[in-house]
């Protein structure tokens, strides 16, 4: 098992490198930083420090071929979601569209979601209110952040997946 770290960059936690064996890229983190887990509350904008599982990959399968990788893939379709309703029994799953319930697409216009790769984050037990939809995913041009994921340039979001094990995990902080 190979833990992955992201560290957060002192001067700016809005950024970070992500590294492992042979592997040092820049990430982009969460609006207004990072948070020890479980001080995170949804919608805070920061990511959640602690050490995570990768639990499942989603492609999008119009843009990409499915990822080269030695974990569970799964392509996205239109009807996917992401329940952020703290209130819900859905809460911090993916969910069917259309739902009454907040939530997040997964299907995205834009190439954030191209590929993500599912953290372990507040799941065994979901904790009403305590974050959700936290994801690796591809990062905006210029690593702008995100609303509390990591964020890699897709080519070194690729290379990351190729390099992963099912029991590797990642360190944020």
């Amino acid at each position: 098992m190979t833990i992955w770290r992201v560290i957060p960059d002192a001067d700016e936690p809005r950024r970070g490198q992500l590294v492992g064996p042979l592997f040092d890229e820049a990430c982009a983190l969460g609006k207004n930083g990072v948070i020890a887990a479980e001080d995170g509350a949804e919608g805070d904008g920061k990511t959640p420090l602690g050490t995570y599982s990768v639990r499942r990959v989603f492609y999008r399968p119009d843009r990409e071929e499915p990822p080269i990788t030695g974990l569970h893939t799964s392509p996205l379709s239109a009807d996917m979601g992401w329940c952020d309703a703290p209130e819900s029994p859905h809460y911090n799953r993916q969910i069917k569209l259309p739902c009454g319930e907040s939530h997040e697409k997964l299907w995205r216009e834009d190439a954030l979601y191209d590929l993500i790769l599912v953290l372990g984050h507040n799941d065994t037990p979901v904790v009403s209110g305590l974050g959700s939809a936290i994801f690796v995913h591809v990062a905006k041009e210029g690593f702008l952040p995100t609303l509390g994921c990591v964020a890699l340039e897709l080519r070194a979001l690729r290379r990351f997946l190729r390099a992963l094990k099912p029991d590797d995990q990642l360190k944020i902080g």
